[in-house]
């Protein structure tokens, strides 16, 4: 990591690209601002250690080609991601970038104590100032009896009275806001504003921005409502893209933290030079979802298991359905691809999340697609 005076001039030119760290800008010939969510995928015959490294690699690469932001997932109990702990791998991928804006897409909150997570992101923060991200999701981010043993309860909180108190609380603690009288009025979240108000106290009050995630209308509506930026889950709920997006905007409410609504989607995508090529890859993520949909989750299988696997008729429509809602192919079908999805659905941002086997075809692939984008080389 370089030193103080390098940290603090890329997190301005950062702010100074994003304006309200919210916004992208469109760089080269994309219609909207380009951004990277890594599952940090396991492949067969491969390490979690070369997992983390190729995430530092994508990292670096979506920094240098222009990508808007970096985001990882937390999942639990899937031998094929490693990705259970998204606040110790934003500490690991801090240390390795300047630039881009990095976090969560997204941190379960029903999964946590709100308290614990304004203190892992406001040390984030400390860590790389004002290019952190925190996106919330409600969903446990596993099957019910991994989330019953991560919360130490068999009652699963997910509903609409639990969510938003959940995210009211977390909210209180980022901004050090507990009315007086609360019980909660005399605790801080360390690193956070609280440090700014003290006697002697310098830290910057900044604290990361909050992004509601979604794959259904209940977060669209609750982040319109808050006023909030929102993420969608294209890449696993296509059929309910556009309806949530609708539905984000008409309940959409100006607040200070945006003027007008601002949703981006997870898109799934891979570029290869060539057709076949990038079908071989995007079928091992296929397979991947066939097993884990039937409760077989495993690493990541490589393109050979997959060309080899015989799919039953159950297990080959869903394949069908599921590469259909993966943008794949060479780098100009892909870009075609991508922009006709952000036409169609208006988003203001595409993440795009790359799922092969191995490193070396996701990290090709979001250069062909910065190529194809003509984005800035670095």
């Amino acid at each position: 990591m370089s030193g103080e005076s390098d940290q603090t001039r890329g997190s301005e030119e950062a702010n100074s690209e994003s304006g309200d760290g919210i916004r992208g800008a469109a760089l080269g010939s994309a219609p909207v601002p380009l951004s990277v969510l890594d599952l940090v995928t396991v492949g067969a015959g491969h390490t979690a250690s070369g997992a983390v490294r190729t995430a530092v690699d994508i990292a670096r690469t979506a920094e240098r080609r222009g990508f808007h932001r970096y985001w990882v997932a937390e999942h639990h109990s899937m031998p094929g991601v490693a990705s259970s702990s998204p606040a110790v791998l934003l500490a690991h991928l801090a240390a390795h970038t300047e630039r881009i804006r990095l976090g969560s897409g997204g941190v379960m909150l029903p999964n946590h104590a709100p308290l614990v997570i304004a203190e892992q992101f406001g040390t984030l923060e400390a860590m790389a100032p004002g290019r952190v991200d925190l996106g919330l999701g409600r969903a446990p981010g596993t099957d019910g009896a991994t989330a019953a043993a991560l919360r130490r309860t068999e009652r699963l909180h997910e509903g609409a009275d639990d969510f938003p108190q959940q995210l009211a609380e977390l909210t209180r603690f980022l901004d050090d806001s507990f009315p007086d009288g609360h019980p909660y009025a005399k605790i801080h979240a360390v690193p956070g504003p609280v440090q700014a108000t003290s006697p002697g106290g310098v830290q910057s009050a900044h604290r990361p921005p909050l992004w509601l995630l979604g794959s259904s209308g209940f977060s669209a509506r609750l982040a319109g409502s808050l006023g909030l930026p929102f993420a969608f889950a294209h890449h696993f709920s296509a059929a309910n893209t556009v309806p949530a997006l609708d539905l984000y905007r008409a309940s959409f409410r100006p607040s200070e933290v945006l003027s007008e609504p601002y949703a981006l989607i997870g898109v799934a995508a891979l570029a290869a030079e060539e057709e076949h090529e990038a079908r071989r890859q995007v079928l091992t993520g296929a397979l991947s979802m066939v097993r884990l949909r039937t409760g077989r989750p495993g690493l990541v299988p490589s393109p050979e298991e997959a060309e080899a696997y015989r799919f039953n008729e159950l297990e080959r429509g869903f394949v069908d359905s599921w590469l259909g809602n993966v943008v794949h192919g060479t780098p100009d079908a892909v870009r075609q691809g991508l922009d006709e999805l952000a036409k169609r659905t208006g988003a203001d941002e595409l993440m795009i999340t790359a799922n092969a086997h191995g490193g070396a075809a996701r990290l090709r692939s979001y250069e062909l697609i910065a190529d194809a984008y003509g984005l800035p080389r670095g």
